[in-house]
């Protein structure tokens, strides 16, 4: 693999990563995840990207904001240009300037949205081939969704989801490549399902206790998928269809309603 094509994400140490406050069903401050094992899982996340190839950017993690961890949702990243996420939820708002600041001294086009828009970057807008998926109702809303698509000049079909325990996009769906994805039928509104279906030629349904377990919530690197453990059912279908599966234990950040996805933010294609 060149340098030119290595992958590269955006991850953030989970120094002060803890459940500080409860914004999904997921997050239960009187269910407090373990530091050690946090660390642990996050490391060896990082490990396994970087055995696979992948270059691992970091932001500094700052006390205060536990949730920095999940670097997916600092923005959607389009070429060169970084959309920063509009956080709704005040819990998490003090990250847009974080994450701004880091893109910026990176070298990116940082376009922010309009102060009254929600937009959570890359947990709810997915790429599909050249068509941009996108999460709406519980974190993003539509006409955010449509002005970044705008700006872009790309197709975007949005998706209403509907389940809070699959509050982002990318918790209940994983493009695996140009015509094929992951996908937790349940999660979507009947509309959902049929656009989702009528676009892309292989879906590949999670059950549930295995969504529950944040299946759809994996890295795809070429033919690696990247995914939390206790989803045997997925592990095999996607042998089934060429890809190498690699599980690797993730449960401490699954108690704040994350995982592979959550915690990575790909910043090229």
């Amino acid at each position: 693999m060149s340098a030119r094509t290595r992958p590269r994400f955006l991850m953030c140490p989970p120094d002060y990563f803890r459940i500080e406050y409860e914004i999904n069903p997921w997050m239960n401050k009187a269910v407090q995840n373990d530091r050690a094992n946090s660390v642990a899982q996050w490391r060896g996340l990082k490990t396994l990207l970087e055995e696979l190839g992948c270059e691992v950017a970091e932001v500094t993690p700052v006390e205060g904001l536990p949730d920095l961890v999940f670097t997916a949702n600092a923005a959607m990243v389009f070429g060169n240009r970084a959309f920063i996420s509009r956080f709704r939820h005040g819990a998490r708002q003090g990250e847009e300037p974080i994450f701004a600041d880091w893109f910026e001294q990176d070298g990116w086009d940082v376009i922010r949205l309009a102060d009254d828009m929600s937009f959570e970057g890359a947990g709810d807008a997915l790429f599909c081939g050249e068509t941009l998926f996108a999460g709406y109702i519980f974190r993003s809303e539509v006409r955010a969704i449509n002005w970044v698509a705008d700006q872009i000049e790309r197709r975007v079909i949005p998706l209403q989801l509907t389940s809070e325990q699959f509050y982002h996009l990318d918790t209940c769906f994983c493009p695996l490549s140009d015509e094929s994805a992951i996908y937790y039928p349940p999660a979507f509104d009947q509309y959902a399902q049929a656009a989702l279906r009528a676009h892309i030629p292989e879906l590949i349904a999670v059950e549930k206790d295995e969504a529950d377990r944040f299946a759809c919530n994996a890295v795809v690197i070429d033919r690696h998928v990247v995914l939390n453990t206790g989803c045997p059912v997925l592990e095999t279908q996607l042998r089934d269809r060429g890809y190498i599966p690699h599980a690797t234990p993730l449960d401490e950040f699954l108690k704040s309603g994350g995982s592979a996805k959550c915690l990575t933010l790909r910043l090229n294609s």
